[in-house]
Protein backbone atom coordinates (compact mmCIF):
# COMPACT_ATOMS: atom_id res chain seq x y z
CA UNK A 1 0.00 0.00 0.00
CA UNK A 2 2.67 2.46 1.11
CA UNK A 3 4.26 1.67 -2.95
CA UNK A 4 0.98 2.87 -4.22
CA UNK A 5 0.31 6.01 -2.22
CA UNK A 6 4.12 6.95 -2.80
CA UNK A 7 3.75 6.23 -6.52
CA UNK A 8 0.64 8.54 -6.13
CA UNK A 9 2.15 11.37 -5.14
CA UNK A 10 4.94 11.41 -7.25
CA UNK A 11 2.50 12.36 -9.93
CA UNK A 12 1.56 16.16 -8.10
CA UNK A 13 1.54 18.51 -9.35
CA UNK A 14 0.60 17.23 -13.14
CA UNK A 15 -1.63 19.25 -15.27
CA UNK A 16 -4.19 17.73 -17.11
CA UNK A 17 -3.52 17.75 -21.61
CA UNK A 18 -5.83 19.17 -23.59
CA UNK A 19 -8.72 16.57 -24.41
CA UNK A 20 -9.97 14.70 -27.12
CA UNK A 21 -12.02 17.23 -27.72
CA UNK A 22 -9.77 20.39 -27.14
CA UNK A 23 -10.31 21.80 -23.74
CA UNK A 24 -7.45 22.55 -21.61
CA UNK A 25 -7.98 22.05 -17.54
CA UNK A 26 -5.77 22.14 -14.61
CA UNK A 27 -5.86 19.44 -11.74
CA UNK A 28 -3.45 18.09 -9.18
CA UNK A 29 -3.20 14.12 -9.48
CA UNK A 30 -5.40 12.91 -6.79
CA UNK A 31 -3.54 10.71 -3.61
CA UNK A 32 -7.16 9.15 -2.64
CA UNK A 33 -6.32 6.27 -0.77
CA UNK A 34 -9.23 3.73 -1.57
CA UNK A 35 -8.16 0.40 -0.32
CA UNK A 36 -10.22 -2.03 1.95
CA UNK A 37 -13.22 -3.43 1.85
CA UNK A 38 -16.98 -1.92 0.27
CA UNK A 39 -20.05 -2.73 0.31
CA UNK A 40 -21.87 -2.04 -2.56
CA UNK A 41 -25.12 -1.68 -0.47
CA UNK A 42 -28.97 -2.66 -2.49
CA UNK A 43 -31.55 0.56 -2.38
CA UNK A 44 -34.18 -0.69 0.19
CA UNK A 45 -37.60 -0.58 -1.13
CA UNK A 46 -41.02 -0.84 0.78
CA UNK A 47 -43.52 -2.59 -0.80
CA UNK A 48 -44.99 0.06 -3.51
CA UNK A 49 -41.42 0.30 -4.59
CA UNK A 50 -40.76 3.31 -3.06
CA UNK A 51 -37.60 3.85 -1.36
CA UNK A 52 -37.49 2.66 2.36
CA UNK A 53 -34.57 5.30 3.75
CA UNK A 54 -35.59 4.24 7.39
CA UNK A 55 -34.45 0.40 6.17
CA UNK A 56 -31.42 2.13 4.85
CA UNK A 57 -30.52 3.36 7.99
CA UNK A 58 -31.08 0.38 9.85
CA UNK A 59 -28.66 -1.59 7.81
CA UNK A 60 -26.40 1.23 7.43
CA UNK A 61 -25.99 1.35 11.11
CA UNK A 62 -25.27 -2.41 11.08
CA UNK A 63 -22.79 -1.83 8.93
CA UNK A 64 -21.16 1.00 10.37
CA UNK A 65 -20.19 -1.58 13.15
CA UNK A 66 -17.92 -3.50 10.56
CA UNK A 67 -14.52 -2.62 9.97
CA UNK A 68 -14.93 -1.92 6.22
CA UNK A 69 -13.38 0.95 4.52
CA UNK A 70 -16.89 2.59 3.29
CA UNK A 71 -19.84 2.54 0.74
CA UNK A 72 -20.22 2.21 -2.56
CA UNK A 73 -23.83 3.53 -3.60
CA UNK A 74 -25.55 3.12 -6.97
CA UNK A 75 -23.40 0.46 -8.21
CA UNK A 76 -25.15 -2.58 -10.11
CA UNK A 77 -26.05 -4.39 -6.48
CA UNK A 78 -28.14 -0.35 -6.14
CA UNK A 79 -30.34 -1.34 -8.65
CA UNK A 80 -29.45 2.25 -10.72
CA UNK A 81 -30.79 1.29 -13.75
CA UNK A 82 -34.37 1.46 -12.17
CA UNK A 83 -33.75 4.53 -10.31
CA UNK A 84 -34.57 7.87 -11.93
CA UNK A 85 -31.41 10.78 -11.69
CA UNK A 86 -33.06 12.26 -8.70
CA UNK A 87 -33.60 8.98 -6.21
CA UNK A 88 -29.78 7.78 -7.33
CA UNK A 89 -28.81 12.04 -5.92
CA UNK A 90 -31.12 11.08 -2.87
CA UNK A 91 -29.49 8.02 -1.73
CA UNK A 92 -25.79 9.38 -1.74
CA UNK A 93 -26.87 12.31 0.26
CA UNK A 94 -28.58 10.04 2.60
CA UNK A 95 -25.66 7.97 2.89
CA UNK A 96 -23.39 10.56 3.38
CA UNK A 97 -25.21 11.62 6.41
CA UNK A 98 -25.35 8.53 8.12
CA UNK A 99 -21.62 7.13 8.17
CA UNK A 100 -18.71 8.29 10.35
CA UNK A 101 -16.27 10.88 8.95
CA UNK A 102 -14.34 8.58 7.95
CA UNK A 103 -15.85 6.11 5.62
CA UNK A 104 -15.34 6.67 1.97
CA UNK A 105 -18.59 7.25 -0.02
CA UNK A 106 -17.88 6.03 -3.59
CA UNK A 107 -20.95 7.13 -6.15
CA UNK A 108 -21.79 5.34 -9.60
CA UNK A 109 -22.12 8.14 -11.56
CA UNK A 110 -22.05 6.21 -14.91
CA UNK A 111 -24.51 6.85 -17.29
CA UNK A 112 -25.25 5.60 -21.22
CA UNK A 113 -23.96 9.31 -22.71
CA UNK A 114 -21.18 11.17 -21.81
CA UNK A 115 -22.66 14.10 -21.09
CA UNK A 116 -25.17 12.55 -18.98
CA UNK A 117 -22.05 11.00 -17.00
CA UNK A 118 -20.26 14.00 -16.32
CA UNK A 119 -23.99 15.71 -15.18
CA UNK A 120 -24.35 12.89 -13.01
CA UNK A 121 -20.71 13.07 -11.08
CA UNK A 122 -20.96 17.00 -10.17
CA UNK A 123 -24.24 15.93 -8.61
CA UNK A 124 -23.00 13.08 -6.98
CA UNK A 125 -19.82 15.15 -5.97
CA UNK A 126 -21.95 17.94 -4.43
CA UNK A 127 -23.90 15.07 -2.15
CA UNK A 128 -21.19 14.15 -0.53
CA UNK A 129 -19.09 11.19 -2.83
CA UNK A 130 -15.66 11.08 -1.88
CA UNK A 131 -14.91 9.53 -5.82
CA UNK A 132 -17.04 8.21 -8.35
CA UNK A 133 -17.26 4.75 -10.23
CA UNK A 134 -18.42 4.98 -14.01
CA UNK A 135 -19.25 1.85 -15.57
CA UNK A 136 -18.50 2.00 -19.15
CA UNK A 137 -21.85 2.38 -21.54
CA UNK A 138 -22.91 -0.32 -23.31
CA UNK A 139 -26.44 0.40 -24.94
CA UNK A 140 -24.48 0.83 -28.35
CA UNK A 141 -22.07 -2.08 -28.13
CA UNK A 142 -20.62 -2.06 -31.67
CA UNK A 143 -19.66 1.72 -31.47
CA UNK A 144 -18.13 0.86 -28.11
CA UNK A 145 -14.48 0.73 -29.29
CA UNK A 146 -11.51 1.27 -27.60
CA UNK A 147 -11.20 4.83 -29.09
CA UNK A 148 -14.61 5.67 -27.64
CA UNK A 149 -14.10 4.50 -24.02
CA UNK A 150 -10.93 6.33 -23.76
CA UNK A 151 -12.38 9.97 -25.04
CA UNK A 152 -15.66 8.97 -22.81
CA UNK A 153 -13.60 8.22 -19.30
CA UNK A 154 -11.02 11.13 -20.78
CA UNK A 155 -13.80 13.41 -20.84
CA UNK A 156 -15.80 13.22 -17.26
CA UNK A 157 -12.36 12.66 -15.44
CA UNK A 158 -11.17 16.27 -17.28
CA UNK A 159 -14.40 17.96 -15.66
CA UNK A 160 -14.98 15.54 -12.67
CA UNK A 161 -14.18 17.39 -9.03
CA UNK A 162 -13.52 14.38 -7.68
CA UNK A 163 -11.43 11.15 -8.63
CA UNK A 164 -12.87 9.03 -10.77
CA UNK A 165 -13.10 5.47 -10.84
CA UNK A 166 -13.32 2.87 -13.56
CA UNK A 167 -15.54 0.06 -13.79
CA UNK A 168 -15.89 -2.67 -15.82
CA UNK A 169 -18.60 -5.19 -15.43
CA UNK A 170 -19.35 -7.53 -18.40
CA UNK A 171 -21.59 -9.78 -16.81
CA UNK A 172 -23.81 -6.92 -16.87
CA UNK A 173 -22.87 -4.82 -19.52
CA UNK A 174 -21.66 -7.40 -22.09
CA UNK A 175 -18.60 -5.44 -22.43
CA UNK A 176 -14.78 -6.05 -20.42
CA UNK A 177 -12.31 -2.54 -20.55
CA UNK A 178 -9.44 -3.88 -22.06
CA UNK A 179 -5.97 -3.58 -20.33
CA UNK A 180 -4.20 -1.33 -23.24
CA UNK A 181 -7.62 1.63 -22.79
CA UNK A 182 -6.89 0.71 -18.68
CA UNK A 183 -3.36 1.43 -18.94
CA UNK A 184 -3.72 4.38 -20.85
CA UNK A 185 -6.39 6.28 -18.88
CA UNK A 186 -4.36 5.66 -15.50
CA UNK A 187 -2.04 8.51 -16.86
CA UNK A 188 -4.76 10.81 -16.56
CA UNK A 189 -4.44 12.62 -13.12
CA UNK A 190 -7.74 12.16 -11.69
CA UNK A 191 -8.47 8.52 -12.69
CA UNK A 192 -7.27 6.96 -9.76
CA UNK A 193 -8.53 3.28 -9.50
CA UNK A 194 -10.67 0.21 -11.52
CA UNK A 195 -13.32 -1.95 -10.28
CA UNK A 196 -13.30 -4.90 -12.26
CA UNK A 197 -15.73 -7.73 -11.55
CA UNK A 198 -14.80 -10.06 -14.22
CA UNK A 199 -13.05 -12.61 -12.38
CA UNK A 200 -9.64 -12.70 -14.57
CA UNK A 201 -7.42 -12.60 -12.07
CA UNK A 202 -4.42 -12.55 -14.57
CA UNK A 203 -6.16 -9.30 -16.50
CA UNK A 204 -5.64 -7.49 -12.88
CA UNK A 205 -2.08 -9.07 -12.26
CA UNK A 206 -1.52 -7.55 -15.62
CA UNK A 207 -2.85 -3.93 -15.42
CA UNK A 208 -1.27 -4.14 -11.62
CA UNK A 209 2.14 -4.50 -13.13
CA UNK A 210 1.80 -2.18 -16.00
CA UNK A 211 0.35 0.59 -13.75
CA UNK A 212 2.47 0.44 -10.82
CA UNK A 213 4.37 3.31 -11.44
CA UNK A 214 1.00 5.57 -11.70
CA UNK A 215 -0.27 5.11 -8.14
CA UNK A 216 -3.19 3.72 -10.12
CA UNK A 217 -5.08 1.17 -7.26
CA UNK A 218 -7.55 -1.66 -8.55
CA UNK A 219 -10.29 -2.95 -6.49
CA UNK A 220 -11.57 -6.44 -6.98
CA UNK A 221 -15.41 -7.08 -7.55
CA UNK A 222 -16.24 -9.81 -6.20
CA UNK A 223 -15.10 -11.81 -3.17
CA UNK A 224 -15.14 -14.87 -5.24
CA UNK A 225 -11.76 -14.08 -5.97
CA UNK A 226 -10.68 -11.28 -3.19
CA UNK A 227 -7.52 -13.27 -2.33
CA UNK A 228 -6.62 -14.16 -5.70
CA UNK A 229 -6.59 -10.38 -6.59
CA UNK A 230 -4.72 -8.87 -3.65
CA UNK A 231 -1.96 -11.60 -4.60
CA UNK A 232 -1.60 -9.95 -7.68
CA UNK A 233 -1.63 -6.32 -6.51
CA UNK A 234 -5.13 -5.13 -5.70
CA UNK A 235 -5.67 -3.10 -3.02
CA UNK A 236 -9.15 -3.95 -2.14
CA UNK A 237 -12.69 -5.33 -2.94
CA UNK A 238 -16.15 -4.07 -3.47
CA UNK A 239 -17.89 -7.17 -3.03
CA UNK A 240 -21.67 -8.15 -3.09
CA UNK A 241 -20.82 -10.38 -0.63
CA UNK A 242 -19.86 -7.55 1.86
CA UNK A 243 -23.43 -6.65 2.75
CA UNK A 244 -24.07 -9.96 4.40
CA UNK A 245 -20.56 -10.94 5.36
CA UNK A 246 -18.92 -7.60 5.33
CA UNK A 247 -16.88 -8.86 8.91
CA UNK A 248 -15.73 -12.20 7.06
CA UNK A 249 -14.37 -10.38 3.88
CA UNK A 250 -12.25 -7.97 6.67
CA UNK A 251 -11.14 -10.91 8.65
CA UNK A 252 -9.86 -12.10 5.23
CA UNK A 253 -7.55 -9.34 4.05
CA UNK A 254 -6.23 -8.87 7.56
CA UNK A 255 -5.40 -12.56 7.39
CA UNK A 256 -3.56 -12.13 3.97
CA UNK A 257 -1.86 -8.94 5.09
CA UNK A 258 -0.55 -11.01 8.39
CA UNK A 259 1.12 -13.69 5.92
CA UNK A 260 -1.49 -16.23 7.52
CA UNK A 261 -2.36 -18.11 4.57
CA UNK A 262 -3.80 -21.40 5.21
CA UNK A 263 -6.24 -19.46 7.56
CA UNK A 264 -7.08 -17.04 5.09
CA UNK A 265 -7.59 -19.44 2.04
CA UNK A 266 -9.71 -21.67 4.35
CA UNK A 267 -11.95 -18.91 4.77
CA UNK A 268 -11.72 -17.47 1.21
CA UNK A 269 -12.95 -21.16 0.28
CA UNK A 270 -15.75 -20.88 2.77
CA UNK A 271 -17.16 -17.68 0.77
CA UNK A 272 -16.85 -18.81 -2.94
CA UNK A 273 -20.28 -20.69 -2.64
CA UNK A 274 -22.51 -17.94 -0.81
CA UNK A 275 -20.45 -15.20 -3.21
CA UNK A 276 -21.66 -17.04 -6.29
CA UNK A 277 -25.38 -17.63 -5.19
CA UNK A 278 -25.57 -13.90 -4.20
CA UNK A 279 -24.21 -12.91 -7.63
CA UNK A 280 -23.30 -14.15 -10.92
CA UNK A 281 -26.15 -17.30 -10.00
CA UNK A 282 -28.92 -15.20 -8.08
CA UNK A 283 -28.12 -11.66 -8.58
CA UNK A 284 -29.35 -8.73 -6.66
CA UNK A 285 -32.73 -11.24 -5.48
CA UNK A 286 -30.74 -13.16 -3.94
CA UNK A 287 -28.83 -10.83 -1.91
CA UNK A 288 -31.60 -9.26 -0.96
CA UNK A 289 -33.11 -12.70 -0.11
CA UNK A 290 -29.68 -13.37 2.17
CA UNK A 291 -29.74 -10.09 3.43
CA UNK A 292 -33.60 -10.70 4.96
CA UNK A 293 -31.92 -14.69 6.37
CA UNK A 294 -28.93 -12.95 7.93
CA UNK A 295 -30.46 -9.71 9.94
CA UNK A 296 -30.43 -7.10 7.72
CA UNK A 297 -33.49 -5.39 5.23
CA UNK A 298 -32.92 -6.78 1.92
CA UNK A 299 -36.65 -6.12 0.94
CA UNK A 300 -38.25 -6.25 -2.78
CA UNK A 301 -36.48 -5.95 -5.95
CA UNK A 302 -38.05 -3.11 -8.40
CA UNK A 303 -39.92 -4.77 -11.59
CA UNK A 304 -38.91 -5.75 -13.97
CA UNK A 305 -36.88 -7.56 -11.66
CA UNK A 306 -38.15 -10.54 -9.96
CA UNK A 307 -37.83 -11.99 -6.36
CA UNK A 308 -36.97 -15.87 -5.73
CA UNK A 309 -38.79 -18.36 -6.49
CA UNK A 310 -39.30 -20.70 -2.99
CA UNK A 311 -37.07 -23.27 -4.77
CA UNK A 312 -34.22 -20.78 -5.38
CA UNK A 313 -34.58 -19.50 -2.57
CA UNK A 314 -34.14 -23.19 -0.50
CA UNK A 315 -30.82 -23.62 -2.90
CA UNK A 316 -29.56 -20.36 -1.42
CA UNK A 317 -30.29 -21.13 2.31
CA UNK A 318 -28.81 -24.72 1.65
CA UNK A 319 -25.35 -22.95 0.06
CA UNK A 320 -24.95 -20.91 3.00
CA UNK A 321 -25.73 -23.98 5.08
CA UNK A 322 -23.30 -25.85 3.83
CA UNK A 323 -20.21 -23.09 4.39
CA UNK A 324 -21.56 -22.79 7.94
CA UNK A 325 -23.02 -18.97 7.32
CA UNK A 326 -26.51 -20.40 8.59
Amino acid sequence: MATVIQAAKTRLPQLLQTSLHGNIGVRAASTLDISGVYPPIPTPFNADESIAYDKLEFNINKWNTIPLRGYVVQGSNGEYAFLTAEERVEMVRRVKKMVPQEKLIIAGSGCESTSGTIDMTQRMAEAGAAAVMVVTPCFYKANMTNEAMIAHFTKVADTSPVPVILYSVPGNTGLDLSPEVIVKLASHPNIIGLKDSGGDVSKLGLVAFRTKEKGFQILAGSAGFLMPAYSVGCVGGVCGLANILGQELCTLVELFKAGKMKEAEALQQRLVGPNASVTKQLGVPGLKAAMDDLGYYGGPTRLPMLPLTESQLTAQRNVFKESGYM
